[in-house]
């Protein structure tokens, strides 16, 4: 597409995302129509709406800002094509939803707003997506999703489980990556996942899951999954794991489960030769929130490329958590810990300019670390981590 296409198509966009509740309210007005006109898509979306509107308002963002990155868009359409087969969409679906959104963009801009140029611009641009999308999707060979039988589902904290299953069959991802995940108590509502493992043979998969106050499906995870339970689970997304540059140092923060993704990553590092030198700070609220602290200290103890530094923003575990004797445990070949916000520590060592950066966590973490760093001196470019929705 060329700029003007892509200026009219990000202008009426963010016109509309600026209005107060524009955002959520264009996104009603889309499911609205696209229920209306076309009902039997219906079943393809949980009955609890609320989380699909939001995400597709921030996907819609999240595409629209690349879309004169063609070499950054056009993978992530690609990935999200391959995924969206679990779903078994057609091409039908896609010009449904093209219709439908192109209407909702239509009511909520006005006639002023909305020319003829500025609907053959998003004609254009909805053309570009949905084609991608199914062009990548004819092209796979692999399962439309995968099955696992769940092996095991053991709680490290009140909050928080590690889930193994054994996939149906083996699947290839980058350690790194993330997927989308069903459990059997709540049909149709798929949510994000990293695994905290490498890809193998066996088709082994590991997931660190922490239950979110009021969420409809990570509480289930962490509370209700039991051994023999029949997950289903899309197809991998994402270039987190995907190196840049095999030479290049690296800089890994992340926190909370957050680790998952950088810790499998470090696990098919060390199944290598030689590797570059690589810096990981993981981070909680509490202590007892560096939950994988044993796992990282042997790679790190097996590993003298790796250097870990745990860091918590305070000194002592919350009252429901009774192993007190682990907030100033040692662990060999790992830095002391540290106290404070994870983002200011790793930015107070300075501004990393001789590493790719890696930020896994919550988008509020994410966000600021990305911020601190960039304030220390560190290259935006240098910076990766996953879309923020």
């Amino acid at each position: 597409m060329d700029s003007r296409t892509v200026a009219l198509i990000r202008t009426t966009f963010k016109a509309v995302a600026a209005e107060e509740g524009g955002p959520e309210r264009l996104a009603r007005s889309f499911y609205a129509i696209l229920f209306t006109d076309y009902p039997q898509v219906r079943d393809f979306f949980p009955a609890a709406m609320d989380s699909q509107r939001d995400r597709l308002v921030k996907a819609i963002g999240y595409a629209l800002d690349r879309l004169e990155e063609p070499n950054k868009l056009l993978p992530f359409l690609a990935q999200l094509g391959r995924d969206h087969r679990k779903y078994g969409v057609q091409a039908e679906h896609y010009a449904a939803v093209a219709t439908s959104l192109k209407a909702a963009m239509r009511r909520f801009a006005g006639t002023e707003m909305w020319t003829d140029e500025v609907e053959k611009a998003w004609d254009e641009g909805l053309t570009v997506i949905s084609d991608t999308m199914m062009g990548a999707a004819a092209k796979e060979a692999t399962p439309a999703a995968w099955s696992g039988r769940v092996l095991e589902n053991r709680l490290v904290l009140r909050n928080l489980a590690i889930v193994r299953l054994q996939l149906d069959q083996p699947m290839q991802y980058a350690a790194g990556q993330y997927m989308s995940v069903q459990i059997p108590s709540r049909p149709r509502m798929w949510r994000y996942l990293s695994p905290a493992v490498p890809a193998n043979a066996n088709g082994e998969i590991e997931f660190h899951v922490r239950g979110v106050l009021g969420g409809w499906v990570s509480p289930a995870i962490v509370g209700q999954t039991q051994v023999g339970d029949q997950w289903l689970i899309g197809s991998p997304l994402g270039g987190l794991g995907v190196p840049r540059n095999t030479k290049r140092k690296m800089l890994m923060v992340g926190c909370g489960t957050g680790i998952a993704p950088l810790r499998a990553q470090l696990m098919q590092m060390a199944l290598r030769r030689t590797n570059p030198k690589v810096h990981l700070f993981v981070g909680g609220h509490h202590p007892c929130d560096l939950y994988d602290l044993e796992t990282l200290s042997k790679l790190a103890m097996a590993n003298r490329w790796l250097t870990v530094t745990p860091v918590s923003e305070s000194d002592e575990n919350p009252w429901w958590h009774y192993e007190s004797g682990d907030v100033e445990r040692i662990w060999p070949g790992l830095e002391p810990r540290m106290t404070g916000q994870i983002g200011k520590v790793v930015a107070s060592y300075g501004p990393w300019a001789d590493r790719d950066v890696q930020i896994v966590g919550s988008p509020s973490m994410v966000q600021t670390t990305k911020f601190r760093l960039m304030a220390a001196g560190t290259q935006t470019k240098s910076i990766r981590h996953d879309p923020l929705f």
